[in-house]
C-alpha cells in the first residue's frame, strides 16, 4: 500500500503577480522622472557666498540673457507679468516667489519685478517676498 501525500509540489509558475510589479515598477519611475524634470530655460546665475534657505517658493520668475520673461516657465511678455502675478497670488497672504535672472543682464529689469510685486502687496496689503536665485561660488 503506498502512503500518498496531500502536499503535491507544483512546477508552474504563475507570471501574472510578475506583470503587476512591473507596471507598478513602470508607472512609479515615469512619474519621478516627471517630477526631476531640469529647468528648462538656460540661464547663468548671479554668483554668492550666501545661501537663502526657506520654504520652497511656489511661484518662479525667470529672466533669460534676451529679456525674456517666464512665469513658471511659461513666456511672458514684460507686460502681462503682472496680471499673471495676480492670478497666481490671488487668494494667497505671503508667498515667495524665486526670480532667477541672467547673471549679464541689467539690473533694471530685476527692479521691474520687484516693483510688479510691490504694487500687488500695496494693492491687496499682502506680504510677498521676491528671492533672487544665485548659484554657489567656485
Amino acid at each position: 500500500m503506498a502512503i500518498q501525500t496531500r502536499n503535491k509540489l507544483r512546477t508552474d509558475f504563475s507570471m501574472a503577480s510578475m506583470s503587476d510589479l512591473v507596471f507598478l515598477l513602470l508607472i512609479f519611475f515615469m512619474l519621478t522622472s516627471t517630477l526631476v524634470a531640469p529647468n528648462a530655460i538656460k540661464l547663468l546665475l548671479p554668483a554668492s557666498n550666501s545661501r537663502t534657505i526657506e520654504q520652497p517658493p511656489k511661484i518662479i520668475v525667470s529672466i533669460n540673457q534676451n529679456h525674456d520673461f517666464f512665469l513658471q516657465g511659461v513666456q511672458v511678455n514684460e507686460y502681462s507679468l503682472e496680471s499673471g502675478l495676480m492670478e497666481k497670488l490671488t487668494g494667497q497672504e505671503s508667498v515667495s516667489i524665486r526670480l532667477e535672472a541672467d547673471k549679464n543682464i541689467q539690473v533694471q529689469y530685476i527692479v521691474n519685478v520687484i516693483d510688479i510685486v510691490n504694487t500687488i502687496n500695496k494693492k491687496y496689503g499682502t506680504k510677498h517676498k521676491v528671492i533672487l536665485a544665485t548659484s554657489p561660488k567656485k
